[in-house]
């Protein structure tokens, strides 16, 4: 079973992420994620998908976006370092990949399976890495991490977000 990071395996930034994850078995805490989220959104009205709580915050439709694109870019980092990469691995600017992403053009349904496609592309590469490609540690975004915390950040970040849709797009009080 793939045991969290310790600290020195990422930069600060991601600790809320890695925190975020309980201890368990890390591909079935991703594959119950998946649940979880699309049980939140899947009966989500087209209209209210295009929510947003507060004037220039992303609509719900472009926070999926977000989680999935992030998804995207942690799982090839997650590739590059599993098989020994050096090279620096460049950083991205999310809130230009949202706003060039047309997110709000797709259907809710379409980005949730996008995001289901991503998370289960996400499981089967990460079932197939064993410990020490797991453990390898890599280059990204300015900053060392192992291949093992980048997939921690993959499953912190979408709590992180799942959590902020709760409280701020879905509570009973909003939109």
């Amino acid at each position: 079973m793939l045991s969290k990071p310790k600290a020195n395996e990422y930069a600060p930034y991601y600790m809320e992420y890695v925190n975020n994850v309980q201890e368990g078995d890390l591909l079935h805490i991703l594959d119950v994620q998946l649940k979880e989220t699309m049980h939140l959104l899947k009966d989500l009205s087209e209209e209210k998908a295009q929510f947003q709580y507060a004037p220039g915050k992303w609509t719900i439709k472009e926070v999926m976006g977000h989680i999935t694109d992030t998804e995207r870019i942690m799982c090839y980092r997650l590739l590059c370092i599993g098989r020994g990469e050096q090279e620096m691995l460049p950083g991205y600017h999310d809130d230009e990949y949202v706003r060039r992403g047309n997110f709000n053009r797709l259907s809710l349904s379409e980005l949730l399976h996008h995001q289901s496609l991503v998370r289960q592309n996400t499981i089967l590469l990460l079932s197939s890495m064993d410990e020490e490609a797991l453990l390898r540690r890599g280059k990204a975004n300015g900053s060392e991490m192992t291949a093992r915390a980048i997939a921690y950040i993959i499953a912190g970040h979408e709590i992180h977000h799942r959590t902020l849709l709760m409280d701020r797009y879905l509570s009973s009080d909003k939109g």
